[in-house]
Parts: structure tokens; C-alpha cells; sequence
């Protein structure tokens, strides 16, 4: 089996950017002006732009982290509601982008940046309780744009997300902000991880736990849980719930004993919380697979699709060997 650090494929898009899609010529500023003007339809919203975008401001990790992997980072004027610190090797670079607020900005903040663009992971960053409905920022000339595998409605959503449509939005992220060489180096270097990770082959079914006491919130079967677990080779046992999450009686968990237990370790849910959770009921107490403590830990920001997913499938299954499989 072979394990592939995240942080490592976190850096793979953070070289100076080459020309893997133009036959091995230099980049230049001539070549990336020649895309514009740019149209897509994000959401169900056409976000257009006449040129690449200098003043973005990001929400959520997946976002930035994005935006650092592109080499983005000069672009980037402020961050904001991140899931957890960026890596440790991108963090020189992340280190002068200032953040904005540790939850999702107003409007009024977001407007007081003079953004050209508010790049956000979830599609309900942007609403008049959030940073602004787009198309209030739109009359403001404020372009927005959504991680599009966060989109919700019909024919939008990824049904189910994979990772050629990672891949494919690491695309058109390099694409709208002008520098399609660095994506496509990014997605063939995460390709390549991702074809070395030889999956686990003993047949396991495990339990995405993401969140929730009383009632715990899964991973379901369309989502990026479902795209980490099916790489790893786990056999998750919410999968024919066809959503990305979904909550998930204990009853119904423990009826189906899962081999393994993957914990979200976010910083307003610890994956420490999660253990105390499943040790202190008296039904999962008796689970096999919590008894033997038989966890595999990911961190929050490597959950939702993004850069660090194909580190967490390689992590996954490390963790695994160490368990024994």
C-alpha cells in the first residue's frame, strides 16, 4: 500500500506554473489575456468575467487552499469562516492574507475589501445573512463564484461526486483566474497520487461520522465521504442514501456493525469528542469496531471536496495498515 502525505498534494499545484496545455510553451501574460472575456455557469449563476479576477476573497478552506495550490496567493486580499489552519507547507505563503472573519463575512465587510471576485465554498456563504446574495454583489460589480461541487440544485449537484469532477473544477478555477497551466499541472500530479494509492482490499464496511450526539450526521452516498471511502476500498455502510450527508439513527449503526469508524476531527467537534460519544453509549460501547478503537481520523478541511482529498484516500488507507488491514 502506499500512502501519500495531503500536504504533499497540497504542494503539487504551487510551482511556478508550466505549459502542460499548450504543447510546452512558456506561459505569458498575452496567452492569458486571450481567454477573456470567460462565461460559466456556476450554480445556475453565469459568472463573467473580462479578465482575471485580482482581488478575490475566499470563504471556507477548500477555496483557499485552492487558491494556494494555483499559486494564487498575491490574489487572494482575505479569507474568511476557514475550517481549520492550511498546511504546514503552504503556510509562508498564507501567512500575509488576511483574515477576515472566522465565520462567514457581511456584506458590509465583504464590500469594504473591494473584492473583485468572493470565491466560497458553500453556496449559502453568499445570501443577505452571509456576504451578499450574488446578484446584489453583481450590481455592485462584485463577481461571485461557488466550489461548484457545493452546488445544490437539480443538475448542478455532482450525483455522484468524483474525482475526474474534482479534477475538472480545479479546471475551471484555473481557467477564470487565469492560469489553466498551473490547474492542469495540479490535477496530472494529483492524478498520479491518486493512481498509486492501491486501495484496501479486505472488504471493509465502515461508518463516516461527521458530527452529531443524539442523532449523528454520516457520510451518505453521492458526496465526497462516499468519493474518499470507495477510493480507500471501505464499503460504506450509509451508501445507498442517496445524499452527501444524512443523519443515521444509532440503532440503524449498530445493526450494522461496521468494520471501521472514519472521524471528522474539526475543531467545534474533535474526533477525541466523537470516541467519548460512541464509548459512552452503551450500544456503540459494545461495537466491536469501537471497543478495538478501531478509528481512522481525517481532518475536517480534507472532507469537502478540494485539494486535499486524494491526501485523505492516501491516508485512509495508511491508517488502515496500521490498524492491521
Amino acid at each position: 500500500m502506499l500512502a501519500i502525505p495531503a500536504a504533499v498534494l497540497l504542494l503539487a499545484g504551487c510551482a511556478t506554473p508550466t505549459a502542460a496545455s499548450t504543447g510546452g510553451a512558456d506561459p505569458s501574460a498575452e496567452a492569458a489575456a486571450s481567454a477573456y472575456p470567460i462565461t460559466v455557469d456556476n450554480c445556475g449563476t453565469e459568472v463573467a468575467l473580462d479578465a482575471a479576477p485580482e482581488r478575490v476573497l475566499t470563504i471556507k478552506s477548500s477555496t483557499l487552499e485552492l487558491m494556494l495550490a494555483l499559486g494564487l496567493a498575491d490574489r487572494v486580499i482575505g479569507s474568511a469562516f476557514s475550517d481549520g489552519p492550511v498546511p504546514d507547507e503552504v503556510a509562508d505563503a498564507a501567512s500575509g492574507i488576511e483574515v477576515v472573519s472566522d465565520k462567514v463575512p457581511s456584506q458590509e465587510a465583504t464590500l469594504a475589501l473591494e473584492p473583485d471576485l468572493v470565491y466560497a465554498g458553500w453556496e449559502s456563504n453568499l445570501s443577505a445573512e452571509g456576504a451578499g446574495e450574488r446578484d446584489d454583489l453583481a450590481k455592485l460589480g462584485v463577481a461571485t463564484y461557488v466550489a461548484p461541487a457545493a452546488c445544490k440544485a437539480e443538475g448542478y449537484m455532482p450525483d455522484p461526486l468524483t474525482f475526474d469532477e474534482v479534477f475538472r473544477e480545479f479546471g475551471e478555477a484555473g481557467d477564470l483566474f487565469g492560469v489553466p497551466d498551473a490547474a492542469a499541472d495540479l490535477v496530472a500530479e494529483q492524478q498520479a497520487a491518486l493512481d498509486a494509492i492501491e486501495p484496501n482490499a479486505d472488504g471493509l464496511t465502515a461508518l463516516w461520522y461527521s458530527s452529531g450526539d443524539e442523532t449523528p450526521y454520516v457520510g451518505a452516498g453521492i458526496g465526497a465521504p462516499q468519493m474518499i471511502m470507495g477510493a480507500a476500498g471501505l464499503d460504506n455502510i450509509a451508501k445507498d442514501v442517496h445524499d452527501t450527508w444524512t443523519s443515521m439513527s444509532w440503532e440503524a449503526i449498530v445493526d450494522a456493525n461496521p468494520d471501521v469508524i472514519v472521524l471528522v476531527d474539526a475543531a467545534w467537534n474533535t474526533a477525541d469528542q466523537k470516541i467519548a460519544q460512541l464509548e459512552a453509549n452503551p450500544a456503540t460501547a459494545a461495537l466491536p469496531a469501537v471497543q478495538q478503537k478501531r478509528y481512522v481520523v481525517l481532518d475536517f478541511p480534507s472532507t469537502e471536496a478540494g485539494v486535499r482529498n486524494v491526501g485523505a484516500v492516501a491516508s485512509t488507507v495508511e491508517q488502515l495498515g496500521a490498524l492491521g488491514y
